[in-house]
């Protein structure tokens, strides 16, 4: 009789094969420190690489969501061009001729 495989126990077997590499490394694997076929798996039941680091509980997981990033962004964004339009009016009308060529 051929016992399956559960889907929780090939998602269990990808952490586990992280995990073991990491003991092995001593330090976080990387994807080149796998075979192509054993990345696809991984990343296949763990999902990206850095969530697969996560779901095997070697990586911390990301405090900022992508929305508060995008948030940010967009902040620094509108405060950049504030700065540079405010420089460029001091620009033009600090330029020392006051708008006078016969100055």
């Amino acid at each position: 009789m051929v016992k399956t495989v559960t889907s929780e126990e090939k998602t269990q077997y990808a952490i586990e094969l992280l995990a073991a590499k990491h003991l092995e490394l001593g330090r976080l694997p990387k994807k080149d420190d796998f075979s192509p076929d054993t990345v696809c798996f991984i990343k296949q039941k763990l999902g990206p690489w850095s969530r697969a680091l996560e779901a095997a509980g070697l990586k911390e997981p990301q405090t900022v969501t992508a929305k508060e990033k995008s948030r940010a962004k967009r902040e620094r964004g509108r405060k950049n061009r504030k700065v540079a339009k405010k420089s460029a009016e001091i620009n033009i009308s600090g330029n020392g001729t006051g708008g006078n060529k016969n100055e």
